[in-house]
């Protein structure tokens, strides 16, 4: 039987305002996800009837990291009739779980981070990284935002650090992590500029067993205009699709201007057979 699962990941930057948790509900149930991970809460405590509502009330049970002061906390909401999740572990930079399936049985740990801001904390994250490393017979979905870059292509501009980069690649390597192909975006983070700066700070990093285990998924970004990242949905391919922010037209100015603000806000061009389908 195959494994069908559905998991979002999302920094909300806050979930303190009406308006940022009304955002959160309306995605979520929007998505018919069956796991939901949010990162920078900035909530202290979190309780059943705000966890109910930012699931769309379908999500019904929730796990929460505290936020220090205003700064992080990560929750996890899932759907009791289709996912198990137990063993809940609290990290320093992230909160972990057993997940099973229930349609087939399987199970791996997720494992959910919010990587620090601060460039001197870096460094004990990817620690927390290399420390929480999980065999190779476990299967093991990392996801959230870590606040670094591997690649130069991962930024728009060249200002970059080199040396975290190196240390961010080789825990990456060390944890034997691949990660999640995203399809339709370059970037997931902007600075909301005039002249923005664009990074892929959200990522879904697997294992090979977690590979195997779930061979027909892919990763799409959804749109958002509550938060300065944007929404990463992992679903199998033959499952729900995401909502479609936008479409290309195929003729005139309206096509080249279309373009033109795909590449400004990193968006990547669709296989040119599917370019202009839903």
């Amino acid at each position: 039987m195959s494994s069908d699962l559905c998991t979002l990941s999302w920094n909300v930057r806050g979930l303190n305002s009406p308006a940022r948790c009304l955002a959160v509900h309306e995605t979520l149930k929007s998505t018919a996800c069956h796991i939901a991970c949010l990162q920078e809460t900035k909530l202290q405590n979190c309780d059943s009837a705000l966890a109910n509502f930012l699931g769309g009330y379908r999500l019904n049970n929730f796990a929460h990291k505290p936020a220090l002061g205003t700064r992080g906390g990560i929750i996890i909401l899932w759907n009791e009739n289709s996912t198990l999740v137990s063993d809940l572990q609290i990290g320093r930079f992230s909160l972990s779980a057993a997940v099973t399936v229930r349609t087939s049985g399987t199970t791996f740990l997720l494992t959910v981070v919010y990587g620090p801001s601060r460039r001197h904390q870096k460094t004990a994250f990817l620690q927390h990284l290399r420390a929480i490393k999980l065999p190779p017979d476990v299967r093991w979905l990392l996801l959230g935002d870590f606040n670094l870059i591997y690649r130069a292509s991962n930024k728009n501009n060249s200002n970059l650090d080199l040396w975290l980069m190196r240390r961010f690649r080789a825990t990456l390597n060390f944890c034997e992590l691949k990660e999640v192909h995203l399809q339709n975006r370059k970037f997931t983070w902007s600075n909301e500029r005039r002249r923005p700066t664009l990074v892929r700070l959200d990522r879904f990093f697997i294992n090979e067993g977690w590979d195997l285990a779930f061979p027909d998924h892919s990763l799409h970004a959804l749109s958002s205009s509550h938060s300065d990242h944007c929404p990463l949905l992992l679903a199998q391919t033959s499952g729900p699709r995401r909502p479609t922010p936008f479409k290309f037209e195929i003729s005139g100015s309206n096509f080249r201007g279309s373009w033109k603000r795909c590449k400004r806000h990193g968006m990547l061009p669709l296989p040119t057979q599917n370019l202009f389908t839903d």
